[in-house]
C-alpha cells in the first residue's frame, strides 16, 4: 500500500468542489489534513510560563483512574506520579475495578485526606458522580476531569466540575476517515466500528460523520461493541457484515484494542487482500501490528505527554492561573514507515520524540 503520510507540503488547493465535497480525483483536502501528523510533534506550550515548584509544594493531588487493570490508565497514573515527584508536590492513586461506587468511594477518601484538587482520569464520567463532586468542592477541593471527554463536550463536562483537560478526540476521528480516504484513493466503503458509553466514542462519532460528508463518493457502516462485547461480538460481527457486503475496502476502528478481534474476522473471509485497517490509540500490540502490516496507520498518543499536560492544567488551577482550554496533547500517526521507532516490541510513549520533557521543565521554570 502506497504510503501517503510520506507526502509533505501540501495545501488545500482547489480542493474542494463548490458544494464542499470532495470527488474521487481530489484528494487534496484530505492529504493535507494528515500530512502534519507523519512526523514526531513538536512542543506547544498550552499557557506562559509559572513557577510550578513554588505554588504546588504544600499540595496534594489525588487521582482516580477509570480502572486500575486498564493499562491506558495505570501507565498514565504513572507518569502522573513521575511528574510529582519532579516538581515536589503529593500525589495518590485511587486503587480501584472500573465500578462507579468505587469512584464514590475514592472521591469520599480524598475529602477525608484533605487533598487540594481530585482528577478523575480516563473515562471516570462526572456525571454519575454528581453528588460526590458537589461535596468535594463544598470541602474546598478541586475536581478536574481529564483526557474524558472531547474539546466540543468542555462546557458540558465544566458545568460539573471545576475544569477538564478535554483531547481533540473529533479530530481523531475525522483523521481516521482523512487516511482511509488517501488510501483508498477516494472510493472510501467502511465498516466502522464504535464503542459506544464513553464521551469520547460521542466526540470521535461526530468527527468521523462530519469527515464522511466531506467525501462525495465515500460509503460507511457503523458497529457498535460495548467495551464488554468485543471479545465474543466483534468478529462474528465483522465477519457478518464483510461477507454481506463484499465491496467494503476499509475497516476504521475508533480504539485500536479492538483490532485483535477485527484481524479474525477478516482472516476468516478473506478479506486482508481487498481492505486495511487503521485505529486510534497508539496501544503498543497494536504497534506491533503496525510493524507486521496487519493493521496500515495508527494514530497514537504519547501517555507520558498526557500525564505532562494533564498535571500542567491541574497545576494552573490550584496555581490561580488562566485555565487552559487546550492542553496541546499532540497525535502521531504510526504506519510501517516508522512504526519500528516505537520499539521492538513496541514500548508505551516510545517514538514521539522528547521534546515535550524539556518543554515542560522549562514551561514551569524548574531549569
Amino acid at each position: 500500500m502506497k504510503n501517503y503520510l510520506a507526502i509533505s507540503g501540501l495545501s488545500v488547493a482547489a480542493g474542494l468542489l463548490s458544494a464542499g465535497l470532495a470527488q474521487a480525483e481530489d484528494l487534496s483536502y484530505f492529504e493535507a489534513q494528515i500530512a502534519p501528523y507523519a512526523g514526531k510533534p513538536s512542543f506547544v506550550a498550552p499557557g506562559p510560563s509559572f513557577d510550578a515548584k513554588s505554588c504546588m509544594a504544600d499540595k496534594k493531588v489525588f487521582s482516580i483512574p477509570q480502572s486500575s487493570a486498564n493499562p491506558f490508565t495505570s501507565n498514565i497514573e504513572q507518569a502522573m506520579a513521575g511528574v510529582a515527584e519532579k516538581v515536589g508536590f503529593e500525589f495518590t492513586t485511587w486503587e480501584n475495578q472500573g465500578q462507579v461506587a468505587q469512584w464514590a468511594q475514592g472521591i469520599e477518601t480524598a475529602i477525608n485526606q484533605g487533598v487540594d484538587l481530585i482528577d478523575l482520569l480516563g473515562g471516570v464520567d462526572p456525571r454519575v458522580l454528581k453528588p460526590q463532586i458537589e461535596a468535594a468542592q463544598k470541602a474546598g477541593i478541586k475536581v478536574v476531569a481529564s483526557h474524558n471527554n472531547g474539546m466540543e463536550q468542555s462546557a458540558e463536562i465544566r458545568e460539573i466540575t471545576d475544569s477538564d483537560v478535554p483531547i481533540d478526540y473529533f479530530k481523531a476521528g475525522a483523521l481516521l476517515v482523512d487516511h482511509a480516504v488517501v488510501s483508498t484513493e477516494g472510493d472510501l466503503n467502511a465498516l466502522v466500528l464504535i464503542s459506544s458509553g464513553p464521551l469520547s466514542t460521542d466526540s470521535m462519532v461526530s468527527g468521523i460523520k462530519a469527515e464522511l460528508e466531506k467525501c462525495e463518493t465515500c460509503k460507511a457502516q457503523f458497529l457498535d461493541y460495548i467495551g464488554t462485547d468485543w471479545a465474543t461480538r466483534i468478529t462474528p460481527g465483522v465477519q457478518s457484515a464483510l461477507m454481506s457486503n463484499p465491496d467494503v475496502n476499509y475497516i476504521i476502528v475508533i480504539y485500536d484494542s479492538m483490532s485483535q478481534f477485527v484481524l479474525p474476522a477478516v482472516t476468516i473471509t478473506g478479506a486482508q487482500d481487498r481492505l486495511n485497517i487503521n485505529a486510534f490509540n497508539g496501544t503498543p500490540f497494536v504497534l506491533g501490528m503496525v510493524q507486521k502490516g496487519q493493521v496500515e496507520m495508527d494514530i497514537g498518543e504519547n501517555l507520558d505527554w498526557i500525564a505532562h499536560s494533564v498535571m500542567d492544567s491541574e497545576m494552573r488551577l490550584l496555581c490561580g492561573e488562566d485555565e487552559i482550554d487546550d492542553p496541546k496533547i499532540p497525535f502521531m500517526m504510526f504506519t510501517e514507515a516508522n512504526a519500528m521507532d516505537a520499539g521492538t516490541p513496541p514500548e508505551l510513549s516510545k517514538g514521539y520524540g522528547d521534546a515535550y520533557q524539556a518543554g515542560f521543565d522549562e514551561l514551569w521554570q524548574l531549569k
